[in-house]
Formats: C-alpha cells, structure tokens, sequence
C-alpha cells in the first residue's frame, strides 16, 4: 500500500499546523490538500511557509476539492465546520478523522449516520497516552467503585471555547460506565456556595483556563486517608496529532464504520 493521502483541515489553526508539520515528516503519508477559511491570511500561502518546512501543497478554502484528493480528511475545528466537512466526505466516500469537540446531541448523531456509509475515526482525544488512561480508567473505577469520591480536573489555554473539555467528558463517561451510572443524572459541573455535603454517588467535574497549556487532565479518587490519582499531561499538541494519523491509517481501506482511538489502539 503506497503512501495515504492527506488532507486537513483548519490548515492555519494551532493542530491545523501540527498535522501538517506530522504529514509532511511521516514517510508513510502525503500531504495532498490543506483547507481554511477563505478569510484567513493562510489561503494563497503554501502549506510548507505555514510549518517552515518544504513542501508546495497550496492552502485553499475549497473544502470540496480537498475532500476530493484525500484518501482522509483531518479535522480539528469547530462543530459546524466539521459536520460540513463531514457531509462532502460522505458525498466523495473520503474517511475522516474528527479530533472536534463541544458536539450537540444531533451532531454526534449526524457523524453516527455519515459513518453507516463511510469510515470515520471520531474521538475526544487522538493521544496514544490519553487513550491509555482511558483503559486504565475503566479498571480503576471498578477496583475503586466503594468507598471513593471521584473528580474530574481539567486545564486548558485561555483560547479553549468549550467547557468541560471532550478529553474530560470522556473520562467522566468511562468512569460512570464502570459504575454503573449515568453521567447525565451524577455529573456535578462547579461549584458555588452552600453547596451541603458531597453526595458521594455524583462525579464532579473542574475546570481551568489560561495561558498556553496544551492539556491537563487527573481523575482523583478521594478515599478516607488515601488518594488515587490518574492523569495525563500534554506538553504539545504532537501527539494528538501522531494519534490522528495513525487513525487514519487504520481506517485505510475501511468501506465504513465508527471508531475511536481505542479501536485503532486495540484496546476493545
């Protein structure tokens, strides 16, 4: 099998470069199309002057053409985006993978749909590392499920737009699983005042924005005289985005299908 053909997009976003700069170094992919918005300064540029790498693929804001070109379109932007990519994705059979978070309801139901026809690696988290604290996750609370009160903390830069993040959610969602709960009836979101006594069937969550960070995430278990604390902690959005190439490449030759980063791991 030659190399995958990539296309991303959000080209001049913060994991729109790093994809590019992970595509254009990986021997085993081809960078064929890099997309944006036609407002953004990127379009006209090159996708190699964007990364500071050598490499002509020109950035455009014709997603429909770049879909075309691709074996799997990348994308790491914001909901309403993505499902428009999603949809011309599923009009020229092109995979996808979709690293976007801060998804309704209806749109998660529309990536379940596209992905009856086409395959789509669709995940909260494209990190090997976070991925395997989701596994280590499920074992936990299942070890952990009496005795213990259970929180979520999660930090991100000050330009993050949704809150909790994906990346949390996941992990509140895998915990209550193992519970036995469901996450919509014990989430507690924050905080504030005379709140009473910590209802020890709720799992809660927190959140920090500032400066630059990349990603934090610990789940702590709260017992009487001892904490468990599971975390991860990323320095830089690479590997996010070596996980959405390896996702790709797992969905290379998929007819269809939903998947996410545990079914390219292996860890089902």
């Amino acid at each position: 099998m030659g190399a995958i053909k990539i296309a991303v997009a959000g080209a001049a976003g913060r994991m729109g470069r790093m994809l590019i700069e992970s595509t254009i170094k990986d021997e085993g992919a081809e960078l064929v199309a890099a997309v944006d918005q036609a407002s953004q300064p990127s379009v006209g540029k090159t996708a190699g002057e964007l990364v500071g790498l050598s490499c002509d693929v020109p950035v455009t804001a014709d997603v429909e053409a770049a879909v075309a070109a691709a074996d799997c379109l990348i994308d790491f932007t914001r909901p309403q985006g993505t499902l428009a990519h999603l949809a011309l994705c599923r009009k020229h059979r092109t995979a996808i993978v979709i690293g976007t978070t801060g998804f309704e309801a209806d749109g998660k139901q529309a990536i379940a749909e596209a992905a009856k026809e086409i395959p789509v690696v669709f995940s909260s988290n494209m990190s090997v590392g976070a991925n395997t604290v989701f596994k280590l996750l499920d074992v936990a609370s299942r070890i952990l499920a009496q005795g213990y009160d259970i929180e979520i903390v999660e930090a991100h830069h000050r330009l993050k737009v949704d809150a909790p993040s994906g990346t949390a959610l996941r992990m509140g969602e895998i915990v209550a699983k193992a519970l036995g709960r469901d996450l919509k009836a014990c989430a507690v979101y924050g905080r504030e005042g005379v709140t009473g006594e910590r209802d020890p069937s709720t799992i809660g969550f927190a959140t920090v924005r500032g400066g630059d960070i990349v990603g934090d995430h610990t789940v702590m278990y709260c017992g009487i005289g001892e904490r468990v604390e599971i975390s991860h902690k990323a320095g830089s959005r690479m590997p996010y985005a070596l996980g959405a190439l390896r996702a790709a490449r797992f969905l290379a030759g998929k007819a269809n299908g939903l998947f996410d980063m545990q079914d390219v791991l292996g860890l089902r």
